[in-house]
């Protein structure tokens, strides 16, 4: 959930990953990468100190040029580089990093399906992709109430969807998902529904 381009304030999914609820997610999901890591949209650097000595790199993508300058002051780690890009051009060469992470940010990447066919291309064949994101519930009740506010939702919050189908997205633009996990967080459930996984390249 947040402001992806040139917002001038925080990503709203940026101050959401600090719900102490969150953290085992983070944890989790982090904790999986090694090599050479690309994280998409490192917003102020949260996720910076979760890296374990597995990860030799880790290059932090963030097109908003504010949360980079927060991301510089957090980050404490020689391995750390910060890219200025966003994800739909993301400014790599192909099959040249090990891990991609996304965290709570394929809600609000405009145009996500390239995104992730970008992410597809830097990833080694070899390689994992690792997200946890919020998206489309499986309940129609839930749907419905996803896409009546989505229009006014994305608005107040930069860009954010709250009816994304995330693994279908994932699978669309051509991974392959090895893990999943869903379910609801507490809290209203349009906001609420979590997708966790692992994914390479089909």
């Amino acid at each position: 959930m947040g402001f992806y381009r040139n917002m001038i304030v925080p990503r709203l999914c940026d101050l959401s990953m600090r719900n102490k609820r969150l953290v085992p997610y983070r944890e989790r999901v982090i904790g999986a990468a090694e090599g050479r890591v690309l994280e998409i949209g490192a917003g102020s650097g949260l996720n910076l100190k979760l890296y374990k000595p597995a990860v030799t790199e880790i290059l932090a993508l963030e097109p908003n040029h504010k949360l980079t300058v927060m991301a510089e002051h957090n980050a404490n780690d020689a391995r750390v580089r910060f890219l200025d890009a966003s994800a739909e051009q993301i400014p790599l060469d192909d099959k040249s990093v090990d891990t991609i992470v996304t965290t709570w940010t394929l809600c609000t990447i405009p145009h996500v399906v390239q995104a992730l066919q970008e992410m597809r291309r830097v990833l080694r064949r070899d390689g994992k992709l690792l997200f946890v994101e919020h998206g489309l519930a499986p309940g129609q009740r839930v749907q419905k109430w996803q896409n009546r506010l989505t229009p006014m939702w994305k608005k107040f919050t930069g860009g954010c969807h709250l009816n994304r189908p995330i693994d279908d997205l994932i699978e669309k633009a051509g991974f392959r998902i090895d893990a999943l996990e869903t379910g609801y967080l507490p809290g209203p459930k349009m906001m609420a529904f979590i997708f966790e996984g692992r994914a390479r390249p089909s």
